[in-house]
C-alpha cells in the first residue's frame, strides 16, 4: 500500500468516525505516524485531499453498485430484490453514508458526489424494479422506497444493526409485487 493510500484510508476512517470536521491534517498525520511534509508530498493541500477522498468514495460506491447490478443480471427477475437484501451491506456503510450526507449539506463538492451517487442508486433500483415487474409508471415510486430506506438508515438513532438492515430489505423484497394488473 502506498503512503498516499494510507492517507486516504485513514481519511475515510476519520470521516466515518468523526465526520468531515475530523479531517484535520495534523491529527491525521499523528494517527498515521507521518509528517505533514508527507501529506504535502501527496496532496496540494486540504482541498485536494478532500477531493481525493470524495473521488475514492464515489469510485468505491459506483463499483459496488456495478457489482450489485451484475449479480442481479445473473438471476431471474423475481430474485432481484431478494438478492438486494442479501447484498445491501456490500453497498451500504451506514456510518460513512451519514458522514458523507452530513458533509454534503455544507460543501458543494460533497453535495455533487452525493447527488450523483443517489441518482445512480435510484437508477439501479428502477432497473431492478423494471426487471421484476416490467416498465410501468410506478417504477420510480417503487424504486424510491428502498432508496429512501438507504438514506434514512444513516439518519436514525439508534442506528439499525446490519442484521436489521438486511431484514428490512428482505421485507421489501417480500412486499415487491409483480406486474400491476392495471399496467401502472
Amino acid at each position: 500500500m502506498t503512503t498516499r493510500d494510507r492517507w486516504l484510508d485513514e481519511g475515510m476512517a476519520v470521516l466515518t468516525e468523526q465526520g468531515a470536521t475530523g479531517l484535520r491534517i495534523d491529527r491525521l498525520a499523528a494517527r498515521l505516524g507521518l509528517t505533514k511534509g508527507s501529506f504535502h508530498h501527496h496532496f496540494k493541500g486540504a482541498e485536494d485531499y478532500r477531493a481525493a477522498l470524495l473521488e475514492r468514495h464515489e469510485r468505491e460506491q459506483a463499483a459496488a453498485l456495478a457489482d450489485l447490478e451484475r449479480a442481479a443480471a445473473d438471476g431471474p427477475p423475481e430474485a432481484a430484490f431478494g438478492m438486494l437484501a442479501d447484498r445491501v451491506l456490500d453497498v451500504l456503510d451506514a456510518d460513512r453514508e451519514r458522514a458523507v450526507r452530513a458533509w454534503s449539506t455544507g460543501d458543494p463538492a460533497a453535495h455533487a458526489v452525493q447527488e450523483r451517487l443517489d441518482a445512480a442508486r435510484l437508477a439501479l433500483l428502477e432497473r431492478l424494479w423494471a426487471k421484476r415487474s416490467g416498465a410501468s409508471a410506478r417504477s420510480r415510486a417503487a424504486a424510491l422506497l428502498p432508496h429512501l430506506v438507504v438514506a434514512g438508515v444513516s439518519a436514525v438513532h439508534p442506528r439499525p444493526t446490519p442484521g436489521e438492515i438486511r431484514d428490512v430489505f428482505a421485507l421489501l423484497a417480500e412486499l415487491a409485487p409483480g406486474v400491476d394488473p392495471d399496467g401502472r
